[in-house]
Order: structure tokens, then C-alpha cells, then sequence
């Protein structure tokens, strides 16, 4: 099945849908989109250079200031998901923006729609700080057109 994402080419991971995600109605609960994509998240990071290790050896990491989620449909056990992200956005100082897709392979249905805001942060104090070169290098602006 062909898939029909928002941009092009998605970093994207794949998750099969358990028995522990799913809640009382029967289908994943709403906070295991949020989990897979920040794995999704985290993944991409670590596959552009940017590990966790990396970065608490730098003190430095990109902390979640905002997160709109738009759930279009459910996925139940036994679903193959892939989560796809983009970044979309990056002022190459202090912010940027990721924007995330969840597609049902078996269907090819969009399930979830997200969008994500970061600030660079001191990992020690919490506090904003400039990106270090290396991350603004990294968490480029990927080009992609709708």
C-alpha cells in the first residue's frame, strides 16, 4: 500500500499495536501516540548525530514547550503503526518545530496529526539557552513541501 504522507520523505519508525496499549473502550490509549512520538522523536534526533548521550554530554537538549495533537482515528491491537516526523521549523537559536504523522499501514489511514514546539534548554537548570552549532546544524529545516 502506497502511503500518503503530509511531506516528503518522513523519518519514521514502526510500532505494532499490543495488547498492553489498548484502554477500556478497546482501542490505544491517547497517551501511547504522544510515547511513540516521542520515540519517533528521539530516534530521528540520534540518527542525525544527536543522541541522548550526545547531548547530556553537551548539557544541552531541545526540552517540549508546546504539543498539539489532533486524533483522527483509532488503532487497535495487532495494527502495524508508522509514526513518521518532520522538522519543520527552526530559528537555528533557541527554538524549533517538528510536525508528526500516524499512518496505519494495514489501512493507509492517517490516525493522528501532530504538531510539537521545543526550546533549546541547560539540561542542568532547565533554563533556555542558544542551540550549540552542532544542533542547529542538525535540526535544520528538512525540505518538504505539502
Amino acid at each position: 500500500m502506497i502511503l500518503s504522507w503530509d511531506r516528503t520523505k518522513p523519518f519514521t519508525i514502526d510500532m505494532i499495536v499490543g495488547s498492553r496499549h489498548i484502554d477500556g473502550y478497546g482501542h490505544v490509549s491517547n497517551h501511547f501516540y504522544i510515547a511513540w512520538m516521542t520515540d519517533c522523536m528521539f530516534s530521528h534526533s540520534a540518527d542525525v548525530g544527536l543522541s541522548e548521550e550526545i547531548c547530556v554530554e553537551m548539557n544541552r537538549g531541545m526540552a517540549v514547550k508546546e504539543v498539539n495533537v489532533d486524533l483522527q482515528a483509532s488503532a487497535y491491537e495487532g495494527d502495524h503503526l508508522i509514526i513518521g516526523n518532520w522538522i519543520i521549523a527552526s530559528d537555528s537559536k533557541l527554538r524549533a518545530s517538528r510536525q508528526f504523522q500516524v499512518i496505519n499501514s494495514g489501512t493507509g489511514s492517517t490516525l493522528v496529526r501532530a504538531k510539537m514546539e521545543f526550546v533549546c534548554t541547560n539540561l542542568e537548570t532547565g533554563r533556555p539557552v542558544k542551540m550549540p552549532k552542532i544542533f542547529a546544524k542538525k535540526y535544520a529545516v528538512e525540505s518538504a513541501i505539502l
